[in-house]
């Protein structure tokens, strides 16, 4: 054997033993993982923190929009119902300067109940059709009933207060008389039949 073959030879285990000290620790590899753990924990934390402070800032925001819009929500109505006090005001100083006061004051109001309707239009507020139509409790709240043989059973004869939608909902129904017959079946109570009598300023 040569002294080179003894050096092959001798170099085999060398290159072995340097392969395995060369290969992964363990311990190495979980304080790696535990370095990114913790890195990506801080980096979880710090996003948490920031949308909780955006979250808050636009809690903020949406609270001061809410109380702008309750205190100006009813600006664009108001602003129309200026109108209806520049046309009492002036039918007022007309009444003050004429001397057929019934007819100036007459004219005024017919003025300011124009000016409403048209207000209500543009809100898309309508009056309910109530007089001499068949009593729905739907729309029409009965006040009393009134025995008559004018009018057919249930139909609403006089009208105490107008009723409105708004967008075809319910705004306010309208306050009526309904008519009953005056016959009376036997066994029943005429009593019964009677809606007691509401105070409609209530």
């Amino acid at each position: 054997m040569t002294d080179m073959d003894a050096t092959v030879k001798t170099e085999g285990p060398i290159d072995a033993d340097q392969n395995r000290n060369d290969s992964s620790d363990p311990s190495k590899d979980l304080k790696n993982q535990l370095e990114r753990a913790e890195k990506e924990s801080r980096e979880n934390y710090e996003r948490l923190l920031r949308v909780s402070a955006e979250f808050e800032n636009y809690k903020k925001r949406s609270a001061r929009e809410m109380d702008e819009f309750r205190k100006f929500s009813n600006e664009s109505l108001l602003r129309d119902f200026l109108v209806v006090a520049d046309s009492l005001e002036r039918a007022i100083h007309s009444t003050s300067e004429r001397n057929d006061t019934r007819q100036s004051i007459l004219e005024g109001i017919q003025l300011v109940i124009s000016e409403i309707h048209k207000i209500f239009a543009r809100f898309s507020v309508k009056p309910i059709s109530a007089l001499n139509a068949p009593f729905d409790p739907t729309f029409h709240q009965a006040v009393v009933h009134e025995t008559t043989d004018a009018y057919s059973e249930n139909t609403v004869i006089k009208e105490l207060q107008k009723g409105y939608l708004i967008h075809d909902r319910l705004l306010r129904p309208a306050m009526v008389v309904v008519s009953k017959s005056d016959s009376v079946p036997k066994g029943e109570s005429e009593s019964g039949n009677d809606i007691t009598q509401i105070n409609i300023n209530s």
